[in-house]
């Protein structure tokens, strides 16, 4: 996934031979005997133990050497010397798993990177909510329609959207399939990004398009910057052929402990455990008590973790998730992805980050700005304000600034289509749109115009800062 080399000792022992098993590694079974959420019902299915005894066998999806490279950059990131953007879609579907829409998405991101990286003046991590993010937590268990009674949809690898009995059963040959589709997904993203699809000039040119709509007139200016920079680098013979390739990371919500564990190996350099499902795993809002299984499985993992803490979260909280997923204190280990929501940002992260920076800990601070503000339209759609949206980015940016720490990345549901699934926008999407242009299953996303205004508000929010 990375352009970094990646050595024969870099890879997981998996690779070869009798090791080729999921990892056994001490504490890493400790979650079993621990409260859990979210989990499926499937453990009595008679394909359960097939199915995991296949994804013990099949190769890592990411190897340990890039997990370590991720790392590093994390670490630049909690420093303020790179900027974290990670975005996709709030649930990935088999069905959508097509190159065009991979490819889109891949392509908006790139599009967003290059604007940020402009105005933050600092290198950007490009991570994609892709290639695993096949699981959804739910509020409710079930779902009601017309008096019929069936398990929630819990995402593609737990079971499917369609409302029929057949469906809506758990049903763990879905994450055989949800690992191969990861497979097809990170080959092709891949292929994009050290292909050439990459390529500054040709991202430029792409966001060029962007701002001849006159409703985003007003990032012209920003968009000429960009382009004479362009152009004194073609001038001064810059390296343009090393800049047609990208770091490109891969990320998902670690919901589903059975998939996880399966996927664990054991790197051969380190004798340490990597999640080999993606480079970033993260933990809920709805599964990060300190004491059940999600914590403590991940805590005994090498990749970075992520957790979301949203309003309720209080100091103490951050300060135990600290000393259980990184009690070395290992910068790049442990990013905080705060969900707050736009009214309660200024007043709900100031004590945390106060109290986390008072320790000593160098976690990155990382806001996701959708979770936060999810609303219900008037003709009843789930759906996000782009205003509300934006004003959290805002507030997170501003509470950093009043206290001295960096802000250090976004994380962000879009998609590289024209949806209608959050209103407003320069370009107003209304709640008219719905109707022929809401696509997801499940959280409402920023299409591809709504998500390049974001990087051009927050590249001016960066620039300004810089």
């Amino acid at each position: 996934m990375t352009n970094t080399p990646v050595n024969s000792d870099s890879l997981p022992t998996t690779l070869s031979g009798a090791a080729a098993t999921a990892a056994s590694h001490p504490e890493l079974d400790n979650w079993r005997s621990l409260p859990i959420a979210q989990q499926p019902t499937w453990q009595d299915d008679p394909g359960y133990s097939a199915a995991i005894a296949e994804l013990s066998m099949v190769p890592p999806l990411v190897f340990a050497g890039e997990v370590d490279v991720l790392r590093s950059r994390l670490a630049e990131a909690a420093q303020g010397k790179a900027f974290l953007l990670q975005g996709g879609d709030c649930a990935e579907t088999f069905e959508a798993a097509t190159a065009d829409k991979i490819s889109a998405r891949v392509r908006t991101l790139l599009q967003m990177a290059v604007v940020l990286t402009y105005g933050a003046s600092v290198p950007v991590i490009k991570m994609g909510r892709m290639a695993g993010q096949f699981a959804k937590p739910r509020s409710s268990n079930d779902e009601t329609r017309n008096g019929v009674t069936l398990p929630a949809y819990r995402g593609d690898m737990v079971n499917g959207f369609e409302f029929t009995p057949e469906s809506r059963r758990h049903n763990p040959a879905r994450m055989v399939r949800a690992y191969h589709t990861s497979a097809s997904t990170l080959n092709l993203i891949r292929a994009f990004t050290q292909g050439g699809f990459a390529d500054l000039r040709l991202v430029h040119h792409w966001n060029k398009g962007f701002t001849s709509n006159p409703a985003h007139s007003r990032y012209e200016s920003l968009a000429r910057e960009i382009d004479r920079a362009v152009r004194f680098m073609d001038a001064c013979g810059a390296d343009f052929e090393a800049l047609k390739r990208v770091e490109f990371f891969a990320s998902h919500e670690a919901l589903l402990l059975d998939y996880e564990r399966a996927l664990t190996r054991v790197d051969s350099r380190t004798g340490q455990p990597y999640d080999t499902s993606g480079h970033f795993l993260w933990i809920g809002e709805r599964t990060r008590d300190l004491d059940a299984a999600h914590v403590d499985f991940l805590s005994k993992v090498r990749n970075p973790i992520g957790v979301k803490l949203g309003p309720k979260t209080s100091p103490e909280d951050a300060l135990a998730l600290i000393d259980k997923l990184d009690p070395n204190r290992e910068p790049g280990r442990l990013t905080f992805i705060t969900r707050m929501g736009a009214n309660n940002i200024r007043e709900k992260l100031p004590p945390l980050v106060e109290k986390v920076t008072a320790s000593g800990a160098k976690v990155l601070w990382v806001t996701d700005p959708m979770h936060g503000n999810t609303v219900t339209s008037p003709n009843g759609y789930k759906t996000r304000n782009f205003d509300d949206v934006m004003d959290e980015v805002r507030g997170f940016f501003e509470v950093h600034d009043s206290l001295g720490t960096f802000p250090g990345g976004l994380h962000v549901e879009m998609t590289g289509d024209d949806v209608a699934e959050c209103l407003g926008g320069a370009d107003p999407v209304d709640q008219d749109a719905f109707v022929e242009g809401y696509e997801s299953v499940c959280d409402p996303r920023l299409n591809h115009m709504q998500s390049l205004e974001m990087a051009f508000l927050v590249a001016g929010a960066l620039s300004r800062r810089s």
